[in-house]
């Protein structure tokens, strides 16, 4: 068991924020858990993501994370805001200072794996870049083809936890975050084979939904402003199909309002702001926010404003396009990944 005792300032500052780099690392832990098969829905991408990963050559700076039961938060840092791309959240490791790593170093010297800690400190820069690279090439080549349907479904999930930290207060939220993590105030405990605990004391508690997590709960514990705690994001079985296909001939939905608009239309299958239908699609946010503003007019799309958001979702003409001219299965409001992972 981790225990944590949060005290009321750092439990006043509960927050929510999504992690590129979080997900690229907790993949490889995935497939280190799983080295053979991998569990559903993790199974389809697994297969890919080894053969991403065999092209790194055995003494390549990603292997690091094999094996590895304990490890300091240096790299793996805390994400820098809400929603970082993986470009700034590996700036941040590349950036890390030497007594920084000096410091939470000394906590590990009794592991078996130190050793492969030692060129962050004798070639601090040389390693840092080299373990950046290699975590930007992974995560491009291994999930950036399912990446903007992930974000899409960490985006939704962001929106709901935020909604009911807002509403319900965050006792609320952490009684409901995982069914291994527990809350009874001052305590939240994660349910893992290791035994440790801490106090969280005048810090930043902050979630990291996780597709990758599969139950494999992590936190930070060597910041000195911030406690993260990762957990399982709903959405995982978006992975159990290959990565979208962008070659195909145009379906009706298509040829009558334009591929744009379309992709546009299927996007608010679920409630999505501009930009998180801009990252999910790969467009540029102005192109997504012309594109909204034209189906509104056509009485296809409503805007509400969701605290300091605003979303867009489908009027009933706007389901009835997508379904009656789409080729693909309409999906209800609360979302196209529903099962549970």
């Amino acid at each position: 068991m981790i225990r944590i005792e949060l005290d009321e300032p750092t439990l006043a500052r509960t927050r929510i924020a999504i992690s590129p780099l979080w997900e690229t690392v907790n993949s490889i832990f995935l497939l280190d858990r799983h080295p053979e098969n991998a569990p559903w829905p993790y199974d389809t991408w697994a297969r890919h993501a080894r053969a991403v990963l065999a092209g790194f050559p055995p003494d390549a700076a990603i292997r690091i994370y094999f094996g590895l039961t304990r490890f300091p938060d240096f790299i793996q840092p805390v994400p820098p805001a809400s929603a970082p791309t993986i470009e700034e959240e590996l700036a941040i490791l590349r950036a890390t200072p030497a007594e920084v790593i000096d410091a939470q170093l000394a906590d590990y010297e009794e592991l078996p794996h130190y050793d492969r800690f030692r060129p962050f400190v004798e070639r601090r820069e040389q390693a840092l870049a080299e373990l950046a690279d290699d975590l930007l090439a992974y995560h491009r080549a291994a999930l950036g083809p399912w990446w903007p349907a992930m974000r899409a479904a960490l985006d939704e999930e962001v929106l709901y936890r935020a909604r009911a930290l807002a509403m319900d207060g965050p006792d609320a939220l952490l009684a409901d975050l995982h069914e291994r993590i527990r809350w009874e105030r001052p305590i939240l405990t994660l349910v893992k084979k290791v035994e440790h605990s801490f106090q969280a004391l005048d810090k930043r508690l902050l979630l990291v939904p996780l597709i990758f997590s599969r139950g494999a709960l992590t936190c930070t514990t060597d910041d000195p402003h911030v406690v993260a705690v990762s957990y399982q994001a709903r959405g995982a079985a978006l992975l159990a199909d290959g990565p979208p296909d962008p070659r195909r001939d145009p379906d009706g939905l298509e040829i009558l309002v334009g591929r744009g608009r379309a992709a546009v239309l299927r996007a608010l299958r679920r409630p999505a702001t501009t930009a998180g239908i801009a990252t999910e699609l790969g467009l540029a946010p102005s192109t997504v926010s012309e594109h909204l503003s034209a189906l509104a007019a056509a009485g296809v799309v409503h805007r509400r404003r969701v605290g300091r958001r605003v979303l867009y979702g489908l009027e009933p003409a706007g389901v009835a396009l997508v379904t009656l001219l789409g080729d693909e299965t309409p999906q209800s409001r609360s979302g196209p990944y529903s099962r549970s992972a």
